[in-house]
């Protein structure tokens, strides 16, 4: 079996999700079971040049991990064509910039979410890339959450009949910082630099609600920032300035109303910190980042209210199992995989720069709706 190198450079890895979910567990990983399998039997194995503006970070990192190139030039990176692939996990402020420059060089793009801070730039960038004839994706890794494709595995099977609601819960209490480290870094609660809930996280739900259940038609939201005061990496008191906690409703096609709430500010009460529970006329389920349980009509009990006597109900114990009947992977992976076979042969890649673009649009929305106090309508978008 013959191997095929693909140069990647990989720009934002000393940050919390460019190293963990993309260098490590994705990119390394696939280079270390041997490569990605293409239609041919061909085993094109990645190779990573690491970038960033941390030269004693990025020597560190590539130490640690086994990698041989690391540089500050971004530039010269660019200008290497034996890399094909551009990977972009930087501040959001500063991902469109360079990403443009990748496009121009002619490199493949892979990139975090949000692809922009503004819809219109998003669309910009897909609308380049196409017009230069190279691939481009977004990540999208919650659509290969065990727990969100057993729950889509239910969907396509039509367990649920007619869907009519979908609630959501995400988010945990991270520490404001001065007497325990926050798990998140500063920069996401100030709106200066590109931080805020719902630019973050509706464009997840962007995408898990639109390939899920059907496509989000008009949205609702309210936000707030519940800590207003943090302390930096360096200990340094400052004012949070994006929001922290969002409420959103969404009307998806069909007359779906689906209902999340985001929150770096809320104690954790559930099975996980993500829980999203789905309701149909046949059937019921409820689906963590890795679990699924679920309840058909034939197999849901007859609760009375009666606040007089302690309650006669196990409702947890009266829900089954989902079972896996598959082996899953690292969602971030599991998506990196299928970006290398769409550069390489052509594979479908539905999460493409229009796809990013949606959900910055969705998150532009929230933060619209939200300031005017009303519900917007979300039209659609192409490139």
């Amino acid at each position: 079996m013959s191997e095929r190198r693909i140069g990647i450079i990989m720009n934002g890895v000393t940050g919390r999700m460019g190293l963990n979910q993309h260098l490590v567990r994705s990119v390394l990983a696939i280079r270390k079971q041997g490569g990605v399998t293409l239609a041919d039997g061909t085993r094109l194995v990645p190779d990573p040049i690491l970038v960033g503006r941390n030269a004693g970070k990025l020597e560190q990192i590539a130490t640690e991990h086994g990698v041989a190139r690391w540089t500050t030039d971004l530039p010269g990176a660019l200008a290497n064509k034996d890399d094909a692939i551009y990977f972009d996990a930087q501040l959001t402020a500063l991902r469109a910039a360079s990403v443009e420059a990748a496009i121009s060089a002619g490199k493949h793009v892979y990139c975090e979410k949000p692809l922009a801070e503004e819809s219109a730039v998003a669309l910009r960038l897909a609308a380049q890339a196409k017009a230069a004839g190279v691939k481009h994706g977004v990540v999208q890794d919650k659509l290969f959450l065990p727990g969100m494709r057993k729950l889509k595995r239910l969907v396509d099977s039509g367990f649920f009949g007619r869907i009519h609601s979908v609630r959501g819960e995400f988010g945990y209490w991270v520490f404001e910082g001065d007497w325990q480290a926050a798990q998140r870094p500063s920069w996401n609660y100030r709106k200066q630099d590109g931080g805020g809930i719902i630019m973050d996280m509706f464009c997840h739900w962007r995408y898990v609600l639109d390939h899920t259940f059907g496509r989000v038609r008009a949205v609702q939201c309210l936000g707030g920032t519940a800590i207003p005061v943090r302390w930096n990496e360096l200990g340094k008191r400052y004012d949070a300035t994006a929001d922290d906690t969002a409420y959103g409703t969404f009307e998806l096609e069909g007359g779906i109303v689906a209902q999340i709430n985001s929150s770096w500010s809320f104690r954790v009460y559930r099975d996980e910190l993500f829980s999203m529970q789905v309701d149909g006329t046949l059937g019921s389920a409820v689906a963590g980042l890795r679990e699924c349980r679920a309840q058909h009509r034939v197999n849901t009990p007859r609760p009375v209210w009666n606040p007089d006597i302690e309650n006669p109900f196990r409702f947890r114990e009266q829900w089954d199992d989902v079972p896996d009947n598959e082996v899953f992977d690292n969602g971030f992976k599991v998506q990196w995989e299928l970006f290398l076979r769409h550069v390489a042969e052509g594979a479908a890649f539905p999460h493409d720069f229009v796809e990013g673009a949606r959900g910055v649009q969705l998150a532009e929305l929230g933060l619209r709706s939200w300031a005017e106090r009303r519900w917007l309508d979300v039209p659609e978008l192409g490139a």
